[in-house]
């Protein structure tokens, strides 16, 4: 069981001018103490295609961690134009939000964001330079893909297990005599009789960032925390949050219904597809 829920993503100024900054207000829970404070940070991928131009736009501490429910907001820069090539500045890219506890990462929440000329004209004959104050981002708040990782928090106790326990029983049978014992013999027989049983296909071998302040909320429900969460739009302003979905497996990958993908037809999208089936 996760130490830290991540219960909402709100995003604050969304859709916005290319070169304005993100801002994220975010909701999470903490089960119990922590001794070290969890690192937040944001991800711009400046290529649809290739990894080589992803752009660490701030990191984050946050800590002490109080027990409850706590909320703040992460505000980062946006990317710098330079680490990107022209051609990718327009069309459908990701930005990403991850959290770690002591350098593990432990939960992913990826969003879709369009960039396009702010005029129809622009846009249906785009400059071979990019105007870029007249370039509008707009993030699929709406429709985020949020994957969570089982980790080791504080106690040895919590650490996911590596391989799973050992179920010696699960290979005996009624009477005790290990389950397909006769047939291995048989088999093994029939090995022995003749090189053509030996080629048998079936019998070969195989083996310094600075902290943010928390606002802490009470928790007026004691099921505030439940990691299953109908998703909303994150847009709302009366909740200050959006609630992401999530499926009952430890290391969850969410599919997000009806999620689509924003299309550029000038672009293939080999790193951002990749990045988002993660």
């Amino acid at each position: 069981m996760s130490v830290v829920s991540l219960l909402g993503v709100n995003v604050l100024n969304n859709p916005a001018k290319f070169g304005e900054s993100y801002q994220f207000e975010i909701t999470f829970e903490c089960l119990e103490s922590l001794q070290k404070d969890l690192e937040w940070k944001l991800t711009y991928v400046g290529s649809a295609t290739s990894d080589q131009h992803d752009q660490e736009l701030d990191s984050l501490l946050v800590g002490p961690i109080p027990v409850g429910v706590n909320k703040f907001v992460f505000e980062a820069d946006p990317p710098n134009t330079k680490k990107i090539p022209d051609a990718e500045i327009l069309g459908v890219t990701v930005i990403l939000l991850t959290c770690a506890y002591d350098s593990r990462e432990f939960v992913r929440v990826g969003y879709y964001v369009n960039n396009e000329y702010d005029s129809e004209e622009l846009n249906a004959d785009p400059p071979a330079k990019p105007v870029l104050e007249k370039v509008r981002r707009n993030i699929l708040a709406e429709k985020p893909r949020v994957t969570r990782f089982a980790i080791k928090w504080d106690s040895d106790d919590s650490a996911p297990a590596e391989f799973p326990p050992d179920q010696p029983e699960a290979d005996l049978n009624a009477d005790g005599e290990e389950y397909g014992a006769e047939e291995a013999e048989e088999e093994e027989e029939e090995i022995a009789e003749g090189a053509e049983a030996a080629a048998d296909p079936d019998a070969m071998e195989t083996e310094d960032v600075p902290k943010a302040q928390l606002i802490i909320t009470e928790d007026e429900d004691e099921d505030a925390g439940s990691e299953d969460l109908e998703a909303e739009s994150s847009g709302s302003d009366e909740e200050g949050e959006e609630e992401l979905e999530e499926e009952a497996d430890g290391n969850e990958d969410m599919e997000m219904d009806g999620v689509e993908k924003p299309t550029n037809g000038a672009v293939e999208h080999q790193h951002v597809d990749a990045i988002m089936a993660h």
